[in-house]
């Protein structure tokens, strides 16, 4: 799964587009990789978001199968590190 739709469907980010724009800025990478927003993401991936203040890190457990998971779920596919 690409890793702006990842972003979108396990609720880090409210829209795709936002991810999109986040990784064509370099603000996202992936196991210390800058990564644009087609990279695939896969279990076990470290996903680094730089934002202004602070860097968040999550590692990816599984993939989601459905287009959106419930925001109560999201603990099942992202665990924040």
């Amino acid at each position: 799964m690409r890793v702006d739709k990842f972003l979108n469907s396990t609720n880090i980010t409210k829209r795709r587009a936002v991810s999109e724009d986040m990784c064509k800025n370099g603000v996202i990478s992936i196991n210390g990789v800058v990564a644009k927003p087609a990279k695939d993401v896969k279990v076990g991936d470290i996903i680094t978001i730089n934002y202004l203040e602070k860097a968040v890190k999550y590692e990816v457990l599984q993939i989601p199968e459905s287009k959106t998971i419930p925001k109560t779920k999201q603990n099942e596919y992202v665990r924040e590190v």
